[in-house]
């Protein structure tokens, strides 16, 4: 397995990665883990394609999952299959409203709750947005995509995978 999941915050990409990985031997790599230092500052973009390259040179079986078209982009040669989670805005902000705490990005549950409104808002923003995050790009980058792909409506055809 060699699987790019792409789409909105709260679309459902880790959850669906973490269920498909518990019945096979690969690996997930969640992009926050390599587009973000400390905090809400981007790192430099060929740092975090060059982290994702060396993940990929050293897992046979991954998954990676995540909303950034630019680090997507140029690695997408060496997936064999997209999935373009693509649920609608609605679904996504009741997702992030249902998140369970996520410690590997939040000290607390406070303080991921503190975050809720400002990431519900910036959900919100999916099919307005022009930059790596919006629909526009995502809609781009499985377009331009020329492997086995899908794109998945609705969190119930997640189950076919």
């Amino acid at each position: 397995m060699r699987m790019i999941l792409l789409g909105n915050a709260g679309s459902g990409k880790s959850t669906l990665a973490k269920r498909l990985i518990g019945g096979q031997p690969a690996t997930r790599l969640s992009l926050d883990e390599v587009a973000f230092r400390d905090g809400a500052e981007r790192r430099p973009l060929e740092d975090s394609i060059a982290d994702v390259r060396r993940f990929i040179a050293g897992n046979e079986s991954w998954i990676i999952e995540g909303c950034y078209a630019d680090i997507i982009e140029p690695i997408l040669d060496e997936c064999e299959e997209l999935v373009f989670l693509n649920p609608g805005v609605d679904v996504c902000i009741a997702h992030c409203r249902a998140r369970p705490w996520e410690p590997e990005k939040f000290a607390s549950r406070e303080e991921q709750d503190k975050n809720l409104e400002n990431l519900i808002a910036w959900v919100a923003a999916y099919n307005t947005r022009s930059d790596e995050y919006g629909l526009e790009q995502h809609q781009a980058v499985y377009r331009a995509f020329t492997g086995k792909k899908r794109e998945l409506n609705h969190p119930a055809e997640y189950e076919s995978l």
